[in-house]
């Protein structure tokens, strides 16, 4: 196992309602700059804080020093930047069941630029370099081709956004406008794990903390010794070796989380079989597509 990364926080910032969501630790392309960001101050500066990054809602980045947050970009931070006191430290984690919140969430924008051209296999499942972690490249010619990333007619009755999952078929479908949809291959539950219904995506998040519940941690010796201390209880840190991948989306019913996602995974060679513990796993190139182009409220179908 790698190091523990921090967990996932939330942090409110004064002068508006924007809040900062902790990415990653110092691993993938941010720790290429160590001695640039970690060891040294920048124009006589004192370094930074920790080996963080934070993203707002905007999907801006940010670096923390002296308590105080700085833009970020991978060329560096200008420390002539305006710096924003950190004045309310809070938490929220979907994993939580707790009631809706009585305003709408607010979208969550794109972590990449969506790529609406004619869909490249070589370029769609090419290694990703420059995310808080690296994303290993997928091996598309050996893989089944209906489980591959495709754009299809779609002649069903969802409306354009929904997302439709046929765990028979193994593949998941975005409805797009104009009859069309994206399809892509998935793993899905074993039997017994199994469940349809229809839910929403309530939130999404990049590189997800996974906080498996206690009936699969007793059952599963391995994962026992997986799992550390985070913010809101035993689970795994976001990142390469995180079983719910690059992305998330966190999917409730009713004003309650079901705790089943649509999420990326280590096993890219699982997609196309009945694996997981009821959840909705994805080729990660293939969920990073999906979570640019899903928004937060969507509707979710899960056939039987």
């Amino acid at each position: 196992m790698s190091r523990t990364l921090p967990p996932t926080r939330r942090i409110l910032l004064a002068g508006g309602a924007t809040s900062l969501a902790l990415l990653a630790g110092s691993t993938g392309a941010f720790a290429q700059g160590r001695g640039r960001f970690f060891d040294d101050g920048i124009d006589g500066d004192v370094p930074f804080d920790d080996e963080r990054l934070y993203r707002d809602e905007e999907g801006r980045l940010y670096r923390r020093r002296g308590g105080r947050y700085e833009p970020y970009s991978e060329r560096g931070t200008d420390p002539r930047a305006p710096r924003r006191e950190a004045v309310d430290p809070a938490y929220e984690d979907p994993n939580l069941r707790r009631p809706a919140p009585t305003q709408p969430a607010q979208p969550v924008q794109a972590a990449r630029p969506v790529d609406d051209g004619p869909i490249d296999y070589a370029r769609a499942y090419a290694a990703i370099t420059d995310e808080p972690f690296p994303v290993n490249a997928f091996n598309w010619r050996k893989a089944n081709p209906a489980f591959l990333r495709q754009e299809i007619a779609y002649t069903g009755r969802e409306p354009v956004g929904t997302i439709v999952v046929d765990p028979r078929a193994h593949q998941l479908l975005l409805v797009q406008p104009n009859g069309r949809a994206r399809r892509y291959g998935v793993g899905v539950g074993k039997q017994g794990f199994s469940w349809s219904g229809v839910s929403t995506v309530n939130s999404k998040q990049m590189w997800p903390d996974w906080y498996p519940p206690k009936e699969m941690i007793a059952r599963t010796p391995k994962l026992a010794r997986q799992v550390t201390q985070l913010q809101s209880g035993l689970g795994v840190p976001g990142g390469s070796r995180n079983p719910l991948g690059a992305r998330a989306h966190y999917l409730w019913q009713d004003n309650k989380d079901t705790l089943y996602r649509i999420h990326g995974t280590l096993e890219p060679e699982s997609i196309g079989r009945s694996v997981s513990s009821g959840c909705i796993r994805m080729i990660n190139q293939d969920v990073i597509d999906l979570y640019g182009r899903v928004e937060i409220g969507s509707r979710v179908v899960v056939l039987t």
